[in-house]
């Protein structure tokens, strides 16, 4: 199956794009590099053995998609491409309107006059919002809280019109909690731009030297440590559950949400008493006041996943640590020193 990977160099996308061509798919990547470089196009080649064509523009440039629609028998699209900062969100919410949703209006406006209808959307457990039941299931009410949150409930609820009214499309969304981990090879990563958001870059960074301790935001949520519990999944498994979900679309129309997690969760505190066994490292840390809006505990259900796409995550926590240590400890500054090789032409590819 010839598959268009929109924002394909990203931290997940290219991930996935590593195991869509170790299931013999063939990628088509388009990215803005806005927040990514091309860097992971030659770490996927080292990987996999194959290059994957590679378009540098935005999701919201028409002809730009068309052009690879008309070169390109695409027969699927998995869509990445967007902003994903709660705190830019907040900042600056109608960037993040603008980027978001019209470039999947484009997106599925382009698809359609191409005849392609089979769509994998990269959600976020962002949609349920400050729900403090657990676990999460797929048919709890969503109410996202920033306007990162709300522009994903935005166009699951474009996404589910648009099915409503053609039913030759066949939609995943796939709302996916917190990802971390790396590839095995250390090869590719998370590399996050600038100072990290996300808990387990942020104490990489601290057992590189980089960063001099970690801020634990609260320890008096109604949890064993007091500190917020978070389901953490490593993004190998996300990958492999996109590869299943385009399968699965493949041959069942309609409207489908799965929940992609493990089921289980793990307080800050634990993380850093993990990630010390799996480094050898320590993490020193400072509780600081809770954050608004943060919740104490959060994990998923993922059996509608399991039952319906044969889904499950395989890594346990440790296996997510070493693999997400080992990346930061062999690329200290992510993708900034780049493999050796012949340079990546940014031009469209032909």
């Amino acid at each position: 199956m010839t598959i268009l990977v929109t924002g394909g160099t990203g931290y997940i996308g290219a991930h996935t794009t590593v195991q869509l061509i170790e299931q013999n798919h063939e990628v088509v990547i388009i990215d803005n590099l806005s927040n990514s470089t091309i860097e992971p196009l030659r770490r996927i080649e080292a990987i996999t053995g194959v290059m994957p064509r590679f378009y540098q523009g935005s999701v919201q440039d028409s002809q730009l998609l068309q052009q690879i629609f008309q070169r390109h028998n695409i027969e699927a699209v998995i869509h990445f491409a967007g902003a994903k900062s709660v705190g830019e969100s907040v900042a600056d919410p109608l960037a993040y309107y603008h980027n978001n949703i019209a470039s999947t209006v484009t997106l599925c406006q382009t698809m359609s006059h191409f005849n392609v209808f089979n769509l994998v959307f990269s959600s976020s457990a962002a949609v349920y919002g400050n729900s403090t039941k657990v676990p999460v299931i797929e048919s709890m009410t969503t109410q996202a809280t920033s306007p990162y949150g709300r522009t994903k409930l935005m166009i699951e609820q474009i996404l589910e019109d648009l099915q409503m009214t053609d039913s030759r499309w066949s939609i995943a969304r796939l709302r996916y909690f917190n990802p971390i981990g790396a590839h095995y090879s250390g090869l590719i990563g998370e590399d996050p731009q600038g100072l990290p958001s996300n808990l387990v870059p942020y104490i990489c960074q601290v057992a590189l030297g980089s960063l001099d301790k970690l801020s634990v935001f609260g320890d008096d949520y109604d949890t064993p440590d007091g500190t917020g519990i978070r389901d953490f999944i490593h993004v190998a498994d996300l990958a492999d559950a996109h590869e299943k979900a385009i399968r699965y679309i493949a041959n069942h129309a309609g409207l489908h949400t799965f929940n992609l997690g493990t089921g289980r969760g793990y307080s800050v505190l634990e993380m850093i008493c993990a990630f010390e066994q799996a480094s050898s490292k320590p993490i020193p840390y400072i509780i600081q006041p809770r954050r608004e809006g943060d919740i104490g505990k959060s994990w998923a259900c993922a059996k509608r996943a399991k039952s319906m796409l044969g889904w499950q995550a395989q890594h346990n926590l440790q296996q997510m640590l070493q693999d997400a240590w080992r990346w930061q400890k062999h690329n200290p500054e992510g993708y900034k020193q780049p493999l050796l090789g012949q340079p990546i032409s940014l031009r469209m590819a032909s």
